[in-house]
C-alpha cells in the first residue's frame, strides 16, 4: 500500500516508516520539517495544524491508507498545560488529516491512542478490555477532561469518517530505542545526569516496546477490523517506578532518587495523575484478531533486549 505517515519523524513514526518499508508498503511521510523524512521515503512538508497548507501539500497525492502517529511531545510533561499541542493534534489536526486523507483517496486510517485514554485513576483489580471498558470518560475535573476530549475526539473522527475504514491501537507507555518522549535512550541520558527521580507507589501501568508498537500497527493495517479498537500492550503490568529502575540497572547509569508523592503533585500535576493512574489491561484482542503478540512480554525483557542489541532501531 502507499501509507501516509503523520509524525513520520517522531521516535514511534521512525520505527513505523521501518517496519512498514520492511513489510513492502510505500511510505510517504508528513510532517512540519525536512527532517521528517523518513530515510528513502518520500515527503510531505505540512503543519497538520495548518487546514489549509496540509490540503495544498496534499494536492495530486495518491495513498492507500493514513496512519496518525503525530504527536506534540519533545519530552515527558510534568504540567497539564504540556499536553495542550498533543491535545490539539488529538482534535483539530485529526480533523484536518481526515479532511487530506479523504483527498488522498485513502480508504483506511490507523490512529494511535493510548490505555490512558481509559481514564485517569485507579483502578485496583479490574481487568480493562475493549468491549468491557467506556473509553475516554468524562474527566474528573478541568484539565483531566481536556486530556480525555482529546482522546474522545480522535476515535470519533477515526470511526465516524466517511467512507474511511477506521481502526484505533491502544498503547501503553512507550519506551525502546530512540530519543525524545517514549524513547529510552532520553531516560538513560537523565539517569547519567541524575535528573530522573522516581516517588513511591505500587501504581501499575502497562508498556509497549516501541518495535512491537510498530509490528502492531502493521498488523491492523493490513488485518484489523474496521470500526475496531485494540489494546497494544504487553503482558505484564509494571510501576513506572520500577520501570526506571530497570532501565537503570540494564544501561548501568547511577540509582534514581526517590521523592515523595506530595512534591511530584506540587510540581508537576499531569505527571503526578499518569503516575498515579494504576491499571490492567487485556491485549487478548489484539493477539487473536489481528494477529500480533507482544515479541516482549514486559519492560524488563525488552529493556534487556535492547541492551544487547537485538530488534533495534536506528537512533536519529
Amino acid at each position: 500500500m502507499r501509507v501516509l505517515l503523520a509524525g513520520a519523524s517522531g521516535v514511534l513514526g521512525r520505527h513505523l516508516a521501518r517496519e512498514l518499508t520492511t513489510a513492502g508498503h510505500l511510505v510517504i511521510g508528513l510532517g512540519r520539517g525536512a527532517g521528517a523524512a523518513p530515510p528513502g521515503a518520500e515527503f510531505v512538508r505540512a503543519d497538520l495544524m495548518d487546514r489549509d497548507g496540509l490540503l495544498r501539500a496534499m494536492d495530486g497525492i495518491k495513498v492507500d491508507a493514513v496512519i496518525h502517529a503525530a504527536t506534540g511531545l519533545h519530552k515527558t510533561p510534568m504540567r497539564h498545560q504540556g499536553m495542550a499541542t498533543t491535545n490539539a493534534l488529538r482534535t483539530e489536526g485529526m480533523a484536518n488529516l481526515v479532511e487530506a486523507a479523504r483527498l488522498a483517496g485513502a480508504r483506511r486510517l490507523v490512529s494511535e491512542s493510548m490505555h490512558l485514554g481509559y481514564g485517569y485513576g485507579d483502578w485496583g483489580d479490574t481487568v480493562i478490555t475493549e468491549a468491557g471498558t467506556a473509553f475516554a470518560p468524562p474527566g474528573r475535573g478541568r484539565w483531566l477532561e481536556r486530556h480525555l476530549a482529546g482522546f474522545r475526539a480522535k476515535d470519533q473522527y477515526t470511526f465516524g469518517s466517511e467512507g474511511i475504514d477506521g481502526i484505533s491501537l491502544r498503547f501503553g507507555a512507550l519506551y525502546g530505542p530512540g530519543f525524545g518522549a517514549g524513547g529510552t535512550d532520553t531516560l538513560v541520558q537523565l539517569l547519567r545526569r541524575r535528573r530522573l527521580p522516581v516517588t513511591p507507589g505500587r501504581a501499575l501501568m502497562h508498556w509497549t516496546y516501541l518495535p512491537d508498537a510498530a509490528t502492531a500497527t502493521i498488523a491492523a493495517l493490513e488485518h484489523g477490523r474496521p470500526g475496531q479498537a485494540y489494546n497494544i500492550v504487553d503482558d505484564q503490568p509494571t510501576t513506572f517506578a520500577d520501570h526506571i529502575r530497570l532501565v537503570a540497572a540494564t544501561f548501568r547509569t547511577p540509582a534514581p532518587p526517590t521523592v515523595p508523592l506530595s512534591l511530584l503533585h506540587a510540581v508537576g500535576p499531569y505527571a503526578y495523575a499518569v503516575m498515579t493512574t494504576s491499571m490492567r489491561v487485556s491485549n487478548a484482542k489484539a493477539t487473536s484478531e489481528l494477529p500480533w503478540a507482544p515479541s516482549m512480554p514486559d519492560c524488563a525483557a525488552g529493556l534487556r533486549a535492547m541492551a544487547e542489541g537485538v530488534r533495534g532501531a536506528p537512533h536519529p
